[in-house]
């Protein structure tokens, strides 16, 4: 069984060499694993794979070796050529749009992993292959309302799924324009509090007992005002939040450059929460969810910064993430309810216009978490909502 594991990584593109190996083991033999499969996991994983860029892979190999699993079908750079120059862009009515049945999230797979085994040539338009423009299911530039975008940007937003490269980056924390006034905002949240030692003077209550000591110096010592405040900042990063970049790095800004929190933590996620959020979404460097909400107090006041704006099925369903290389077992309204519920102060702050916030994934997140518009006006009232106490 461990032999298949290395010839699984090996297929799948995960540079294990026979040293690697053989160290692992030895490692075994040691006993480091404990006998425990999870054990075993985080050994292999630390010995054998060299970079996070081939975490996805480890999981799935060590996934079909120990769990049955099916191995995902890789996409063909050939079709991934084919699919880089969209020869034309259809345009359906909305009326035809609607007459047209989607499929399953399993059958979506089932038929784009078929595809991927029967498709020999290129092909733009049409309604079957994977391509560009027309009305298939499977490829860019197209109509169709519930398909797979493979490759290219995206367009219409009506994709329930993406494979390909996972293109995301963090926010900036170094922007200076337009930042003082997030940051004047922010500083509402101040909760100022005595404690730590008495070694801040107290003029008042100095010059009180000097008198009545009758003139003789008598030194009052107090603890100082500190504020008590701990920021949980979660930035939806990528896609559709793309063209709200800039908007976003400038509230992270005031965030990261404000001296005065208790403390400030910040993860990423790509359209909702899932399993993991991350410390760095361009190299998927993850902590697991349940262990960022049993860590982190329910004092921490939580603010969400993203569009809300998804397929359904990546809110409600089981696998409905949109990455196509990645599996979400809880649904993605379940983690934003553990969210709510944990944490005593949230808020969601949106970039989109509040006259849009009719889709159909908005509304059940903002009946969950309070939503507030990410302009100065909603920042500051979003800042209140943090301050009011329940």
């Amino acid at each position: 069984m461990f032999l298949n594991l290395f010839y699984t990584l090996r297929h799948a593109g995960v540079p294990v060499s026979v040293t690697e190996w053989m160290t692992l083991m030895m490692a075994l033999d040691q006993g480091h694993a404990d006998n425990s499969l999870s054990s075993f996991y985080y050994l292999a994983r630390a010995i054998l794979v060299k970079s996070e860029a081939f975490y996805d892979q480890f999981d799935q190999s060590f996934a079909h070796v120990f769990k049955d699993a099916e191995m995902p079908k890789n996409i063909r750079d050939e079709i991934l050529d084919w699919l880089s120059d969209p020869a034309n862009k259809l345009e359906l009515p909305r009326e035809e749009l609607e007459r047209m049945k989607a499929l399953s999230l399993e059958e979506l797979r089932r038929e784009f992993e078929k595809r991927l085994e029967e498709q020999t040539e290129a092909h733009h338009g049409g309604n079957r292959w994977i391509g560009t423009g027309g009305t298939s299911p499977f490829g860019h530039s197209g109509a169709n309302p519930a398909g797979m975008r493979i490759g290219g940007p995206g367009g219409g937003g009506t994709a329930v799924k993406i494979a390909a490269m996972r293109k995301f980056r963090n926010y900036r924390d170094d922007l200076t324009l337009d930042v003082r006034q997030m940051k004047v905002a922010m500083k509402r949240l101040r909760q100022l509090e005595r404690e730590g030692p008495e070694d801040e003077l107290d003029i008042d209550g100095t010059i009180d007992k000097t008198c009545r000591d009758g003139g003789e110096i008598d030194l009052v010592f107090r603890r100082p005002r500190q504020n008590t405040v701990k920021v949980l900042l979660l930035m939806d990063s990528g896609g559709s939040m793309n063209p709200y970049a800039r908007l976003v790095s400038q509230l992270f800004s005031a965030a990261h450059q404000m001296s005065h929190f208790r403390d400030f933590k910040h993860y990423y996620f790509h359209n909702c929460v899932y399993q993991e959020l991350y410390k760095d979404i361009r190299n998927f460097d993850g902590e697991p969810t349940g262990s960022i909400l049993k860590n982190i107090g329910s004092e921490y006041k939580v603010i969400f910064v993203g569009d809300a704006c998804m397929a359904p099925s990546e809110l409600f369903s089981i696998g409905g993430v949109i990455d196509y290389y990645s599996h979400n077992d809880t649904p993605g309204i379940e983690w934003l309810r553990r969210f709510a519920e944990h944490f005593r102060y949230c808020v969601w702050l949106n970039p989109m216009p509040e006259r849009t916030w009719f889709h159909t994934t908005i509304q059940p997140v903002a009946r969950l978490i309070p939503m507030f518009p990410l302009t100065l006006d909603g920042l500051e009232r979003a800042v209140q909502r943090l301050i009011v106490r329940h």
